[in-house]
């Protein structure tokens, strides 16, 4: 039995893509015996690019089923089946990722028909589904979405089996997960390690110190630094005598620490995290009407952003999440280029700023409130997160919009003087790539975490 299945997701970085849509097809060898299609909300923004490939968009995913609540069907409707898709690696991690979130162990059996076609089908042009499909004569509907990209997989599915008269191609094209063994050496150094947040650092024999590393669970991820194929992961394996760590509770205090102590230490393997780790920066000016604008541009050395991303997509993916948010203006936050009136006002979703029709004071307030709860220039705060203990707190400390340090401090002891808490934190540079974590994990996590001026 098989369960032939397309996922349409969010994008973004690698393991942090959620589901947009499935389609799953449950098909015996001759006909279709099941199907369930859906759409799901992902929790999380569609990256824009995404949005203009599959169409499907925010607000048409505000109602649906969150992933949890389509899990049972999914693991039902695949159970004792063989998961075929077209690129399978993609959508089977993409599911084994979304089940491990719950705390579910999915595995499934795997088969693609991207694999497949390339042996039965040689010498084709292309294998990416809509040009294999168009070669073949298979009709095509609603391409980059799940239930057409699905419905395809399944008539291109039906036409290699014929191909594949005896059924040995296919039978030897199945995957079973594999666990990678670990050599016993390094089965020794895992052993003690612990399954918390914290900062790692990979010694070599010599006592040097070769890579340094943060994670939530820091067991995991030395696993994984182990049992990897790729060439770091390979070098770690050929090099590490030993690891020691440093337990950290908070996410953002093991994001600083690996920062400063890849900078300090320079070790050998952590070449690529020495430069800057951001690359575009969200910058305001005054137009000459009065109102505020929004441009994201690549990072300056002269002039401080209001905040930092990694890389562009990820800035226009928060921006569009602002506007909508802040009811602010295409043209005005650089989203659109127009002469005239933005998109969102023809739909009456902009009041105006983009043709001076709204009052500048109005729309510049709810500009100012935006940049006031994403900037901490000028500003006296403590950013409070988990500790490394229940009886513990961590905090990141920043007077006059500049990071001074971060600590920790125990519950039994309200700190209300600022000169005590700076006495209690370890001083840190207020370099870049620091004020860049701070604000992207600020932004991430803003609803957990507790932010007390001073």
């Amino acid at each position: 039995m098989y369960a032939i299945l397309d996922i349409e997701t969010t994008g973004g970085k690698f393991n942090e893509e959620g589901i947009t849509e499935i389609a799953i097809y449950k098909f015996d060898g001759h006909k279709i015996v099941d199907q369930f299609i859906s759409l799901v909300n992902p929790e999380r923004e569609i990256q824009p690019f995404v949005v203009n490939l599959t169409g499907i968009n925010n607000k048409m995913l505000r109602n649906a089923p969150k992933f949890y609540e389509v899990a049972k069907r999914i693991v039902e409707i695949t159970e004792d089946c063989i998961i075929v898709a077209h690129n399978s690696s993609f959508d089977y991690r993409i599911l084994r990722t979304e089940f491990k979130r719950l705390g579910f162990p999915f595995k499934r059996k795997t088969l693609c028909t991207v694999e497949l076609s390339k042996k039965l089908i040689p010498d084709m042009p292309s294998y990416s589904l809509g040009k294999l499909t168009r070669a073949l004569g298979i009709a095509l509907s609603d391409r980059h979405r799940a239930d057409g990209d699905a419905k395809a997989t399944v008539k291109l599915f039906k036409l290699l089996m014929s191909k594949d008269s005896k059924k040995e191609i296919i039978k030897a094209a199945v995957k079973t997960e594999i666990k990678p063994k670990i050599a016993s050496s390094l089965k020794n150094i895992i052993e003690d390690l612990p399954t918390e947040t914290g900062v790692y650092y990979i010694h070599n024999e010599a006592g040097e110190i070769i890579y340094i590393g943060k994670s939530n669970n820091i067991k995991k991820r030395i696993t994984q630094h182990f049992t990897g194929k790729n060439s770091k992961s390979k070098k770690i394996q050929a090099l590490v005598h030993s690891v020691s760590f440093e337990k950290t509770g908070s996410e953002l205090v093991a994001l600083l620490k690996e920062s400063e102590e890849i900078k300090k230490n320079k070790p050998l393997l952590n070449r690529a995290l020495r430069k800057h780790i951001f690359s575009h920066g969200l910058y305001q000016f005054t137009d000459k009407n009065g109102y505020i604008n929004l441009r994201i541009e690549s990072a300056s050395k002269n002039e401080r952003p209001i905040t930092t991303f990694t890389n562009r997509q990820s800035a226009t993916s928060f921006m569009n999440y602002i506007l909508q948010t802040f009811e602010l203006c295409q043209k005005l936050t650089g989203l659109e280029k127009t002469k005239t009136s933005c998109f969102n006002y023809g739909i009456k979703e902009c009041l105006g700023a983009c043709i001076s029709e709204e009052n500048v004071n109005d729309y510049n307030d709810r500009v100012s409130a935006f940049i006031d709860l994403h900037s901490y220039e000028n500003k006296n705060m403590l950013i409070i997160d988990r500790g490394r203990d229940v009886s513990e707190k961590s905090v990141v400390v920043i007077e006059n919009g500049e990071f001074k340090g971060l600590g920790f401090y125990d519950l039994n002891h309200q700190i209300t003087n600022p000169e005590v808490l700076l006495s209690l934190i370890t001083p840190m540079s207020n370099n870049r790539d620091n004020q860049h974590i701070i604000q992207s994990y600020v932004r991430r996590n803003k609803k957990r975490l507790k932010i007390s001026p001073f």
